[in-house]
């Protein structure tokens, strides 16, 4: 952690947190993936957590989490063979971006972040925030983790964003696009859709509902995070006959995207997994996940490489 944010607690007390009843804590040892990531990978979607007696999680926060730091991020990076992460705003921290900005700033140049911002956020915090590292905002639409997401707002904040070329991550469940996608039409800036847009996977990938989200896609300047099986999955994590395959169930949905948008689709790991109440995911085998929706090397380096940093280091080769 950087020393501009940990020296400002000085002698005062520090706040003690209690975990949500029933918070799964992130898988302390994940195992060795089978396939190796290559070389320039950025997992585009992780969050930190605290440390709460560092950075305070929110008053209005819906969870408390367990910590998760910028130090434990950084080894499950090392750990998996990542080159780069992209740091989410956790709903945790509320629109106190402390702890993500400390984060990018603690990675020595191989990390961006995303931000959560108020509407009446002014242009010279825009500008330190991008100076940080930040390149976008999330606008975060599960009723369980916000308690309103008004429309009029967003759009504030998306208008003043636009000139510094950042975007916006949109959350939300794939049966709300249809009353949310002309709001989401209408933003001035490129979209990036968290963990496929949380289709049903119970319902047929060939769909209305996902049909709707393929044609929402397809009119451009949206990608889409190929992330997140474990929080799609109805079959769950178990893997057959010893083969590092699991959530076989979301293969489809992943592959469709992957197969349609190979331009236009990233990864992440959404590290610590947040809010699970199943399981929680051993991310090796998230890594494993990789090939069976992205089946080609030329798929999965646009995937894992050149499509991430076309969008976070633009300008660099890859």
């Amino acid at each position: 952690m950087s020393s501009e944010s940990s020296s400002e607690s000085g002698s005062e007390p520090r706040p003690e947190f209690t975990k949500t009843p029933g918070w799964l804590d992130w898988y302390e040892n994940p195992s060795r993936p089978a396939f190796a990531l290559p070389p320039g990978t950025v997992d585009t979607h992780c969050h930190v957590f605290g440390p709460g007696d560092v950075f305070p999680f929110a008053p209005e926060r819906k969870y408390t989490p367990c910590d998760a730091s910028a130090d434990q991020l950084f080894a499950l990076r090392d750990h998996l063979g990542v080159s780069r992460n992209v740091i989410v705003q956790a709903t945790c921290h509320g629109a106190d971006n402390s702890a993500m900005v400390d984060a990018v700033r603690a990675s020595g140049g191989r990390a961006r972040g995303i931000a959560t911002v108020p509407p009446d956020v002014t242009d010279a915090e825009l500008r330190r925030l991008h100076e940080a590292g930040v390149r976008g905002v999330r606008f975060n639409f599960l009723k369980r983790l916000v308690s309103s997401a008004p429309k009029d707002d967003l759009a504030v904040i998306a208008r003043k964003i636009a000139p510094l070329g950042w975007h916006v991550v949109l959350y939300f469940e794939g049966a709300e696009l249809a009353e949310l996608d002309t709001f989401f039409g209408s933003l001035p800036t490129p979209l990036v859709v968290d963990h496929l847009g949380r289709p049903d996977v119970g319902k047929p990938v060939g769909g209305p509902e996902f049909g709707r989200f393929l044609r929402f896609v397809e009119r451009g300047d949206v990608w889409v995070k190929v992330s997140c099986p474990e929080r799609l999955t109805l079959t769950g994590p178990a893997a057959l006959d010893g083969e590092r395959d699991a959530y076989r169930d979301v293969v489809p949905f992943a592959r469709e995207v992957v197969d349609e948008f190979p331009d236009s689709v990233l990864w992440g790991t959404d590290w610590p997994h947040p809010n699970l109440t199943d399981h929680m995911p051993d991310d090796g085998l998230l890594v494993d996940h990789v090939p069976h929706v992205a089946r080609t090397a030329e798929q999965r380096h646009k995937l894992l490489v050149a499509n991430p940093t076309r969008l976070y280091w633009p300008g660099e080769d890859t």
